[in-house]
């Protein structure tokens, strides 16, 4: 199938190489003109996914319109804060029956959308895929076992898209509960950032299991909120995600906390990054929505308040651990 992939990160140049490998006719834009010249002179992607070689059959273009103009598939991978700006720009040239496939984690600081919501919004007719679940860009790359979900109201939609991603190494689950495996990979990445600030403060493991399990409950209430089924929550795009977000070394939110909770300043640890922590823009997008939804999430807040409230991490810790006494499932 003809297959464009919009947003050339690791994650977008991992699922890239994936289609190409299986087969399909893939072109994938790319922002940035370096990373366009690296792809196609030396089927390698060095600002974002260095050391990995690319399918010599992948293609990579700046222009906007020639990447999507006559595809099938349409794969979008752009960071959350400019994902309407990009998918409105690429409107005019995705056929009206192109399948949009959404592997932007995040949730819409403006709106409060979630990502699948922004493409619906900007391409009105056309079916759409939220693709998520624990799965680390270098390792998909490097063809180790991945488990993941696809997921839309369409179950025929969500298997085709499983057919064309699967590999041997590259496992596609289907599902049809799509605000679920949304929200579980937007809301994991500020988890992430909680546990490595727990991680730099040296809080120990018993404080990383109770993050997460804690996270996992905070992201089931507003799911369920927000009409999705909590058993998505146990599966690979809400347990699954978390965990290997909260754990994994690889993880560019739990790094993220890891230096605030060291120390630094969210300016400091931002300042010349090339790659993107959505945690840090979910912080204060899940919160907002949290609000709006009269949901309780305390974990999210505290994120907030060290993010952005100039809060020391330490105490933000401190009061989530003196919170008043209630039963687990309170």
């Amino acid at each position: 199938m003809k297959c464009t992939v919009v947003g050339a990160g690791a994650w977008g140049t991992a699922l890239a190489n994936l289609l190409a490998e299986n087969g399909h006719e893939v072109r994938v834009w790319a922002y940035e003109p370096d990373v366009v010249e690296s792809i196609n002179q030396h089927q390698e992607n060095r600002r974002f996914l260095a050391g990995i070689p690319l399918h010599p059959g992948l293609r990579a273009t700046a222009n906007l319109d020639s990447a999507c103009d006559g595809a099938e598939i349409v794969v979008f991978a752009s960071p959350s804060h400019v994902l309407r700006q990009v998918a409105g720009q690429a409107a005019r040239w995705i056929g009206p029956s192109a399948t949009c496939v959404v592997a932007t984690k995040g949730i819409e600081r403006e709106r409060l959308a979630l990502m699948t919501d922004v493409i619906a919004g900007e391409l009105p007719g056309r079916p759409i895929v939220a693709l998520s679940g624990p799965s680390f860009a270098l390792e998909v790359a490097q063809h180790l076992p991945t488990a993941i979900v696809a997921a839309c109201a369409d179950v025929e939609v969500a298997r085709q898209i499983q057919w064309v991603l699967s590999t041997s190494a590259f496992r596609v689950y289907t599902q049809k509960d799509v605000i679920g495996v949304e929200l579980g990979g937007a809301l994991k990445n500020v988890m992430a950032v909680a546990t490595g600030i727990a991680d730099g403060l040296q809080l120990g493991f018993n404080a990383r299991a109770a993050l997460i399990t804690r996270g996992l409950a905070e992201m089931t209430r507003l799911g369920v909120k927000l009409g999705a089924d909590p058993l998505t929550f146990m599966g690979l795009a809400g347990m699954g995600d978390l965990v290997l977000t909260c754990t994994g070394s690889l993880s560019r939110n739990r790094s993220v906390g890891l230096e605030i909770g060291r120390g630094a300043t969210l300016a400091e640890v931002l300042h010349g990054r090339d790659t993107v922590a959505e945690g840090v823009t979910t912080a204060e997008s899940a919160k907002a929505l949290a609000a709006r939804e009269g949901v309780e999430m305390p974990i999210v807040n505290a994120v907030h308040r060290v993010l952005f409230e100039k809060q020391p991490a330490r105490w933000a810790l401190v009061e989530l651990m003196t919170r008043d006494l209630k039963g687990e499932h309170e």
